[in-house]
């Protein structure tokens, strides 16, 4: 790997600590705030003992990463409650298994925010930072977080950008084009889809590890392992 000095490394988490700062501070959408609030109120029976985190929800990560994975949103009962992305939902249990399998996560397994996860080389953002009501935020609210999105590909050293799921396929190549990494028309999304970006970069499209596609058989473990599998080939390459 390219040598990375303490400087550098100083003023990436600097940006980072201050990114998330702004981020977790954000009351840009009134609908989302006010559903999120309300399920940290209402709970989960299962869940009652549990005090809610109910803010918009941090990038979680290695702030030197050369691999961000881009979700959806918080889900109401996960990240809205843990306070991290992925964390205490199913769809965490599938993704974070699967880093971990290639060496991105410390651990399989993501639980809550003092279980000792820590991502290697890699950070996780959001095309929408407070749970939506049914998980569909609308246009104007994914608008709002786009400059976080944005910061955060200015933050990382990228190499690798793995979209889970069609809507965070397009936010992603839409952000890309105006910060001049791709050019073209929007290329079609699907499981396994590469992208050639600007400076060697990749994008890789992903289905979301969702009850909906896990449950289902349209997404399987081979397949989202195959994912990150690739991404690890392409980092490695890119720095030798």
């Amino acid at each position: 790997m390219f040598p990375v000095s303490r400087k550098e490394l100083s003023l990436a988490s600097d940006s980072w600590t201050k990114l998330n700062s702004t981020i977790i501070k954000c009351n840009a959408c009134p609908r989302l705030r006010k559903h999120c609030l309300s399920i940290a109120k209402e709970k989960r029976k299962s869940f009652l003992d549990w005090t809610y985190r109910g803010k918009p929800i941090p990038n979680f990560g290695d702030p030197n990463a050369h691999l961000l994975i881009i979700g959806l949103a918080p889900a109401a009962h996960g990240a809205n409650r843990t306070g991290r992305m992925f964390t205490g939902d199913r769809s965490g249990d599938w993704l974070y298994r699967s880093m971990y399998k290639a060496g991105f996560a410390s651990q399989p397994t993501a639980t809550h925010m003092e279980d000792g996860l820590t991502l290697i080389d890699c950070a996780i953002t959001a095309t929408a930072h407070c749970a939506p009501p049914d998980n569909k935020p609308e246009n104007q609210e994914v608008s709002n977080c786009r400059p976080f999105l944005e910061r955060t590909f200015k933050v990382l050293p990228i190499k690798v950008i793995v979209a889970l799921g069609g809507i965070a396929w397009k936010a992603t190549i839409e952000e890309l084009k105006r910060l001049g990494w791709y050019e073209g028309k929007m290329p079609k999304f699907s499981h396994g889809a590469q992208v050639a970006l600007k400076d060697g970069r990749v994008l890789i499209g992903s289905y979301h590890p969702s009850q909906q596609n896990t449950f289902t058989g349209r997404l399987t473990e081979p397949m989202l392992d195959s994912v990150f599998i690739i991404a690890k080939k392409i980092i490695s390459k890119s720095l030798k």
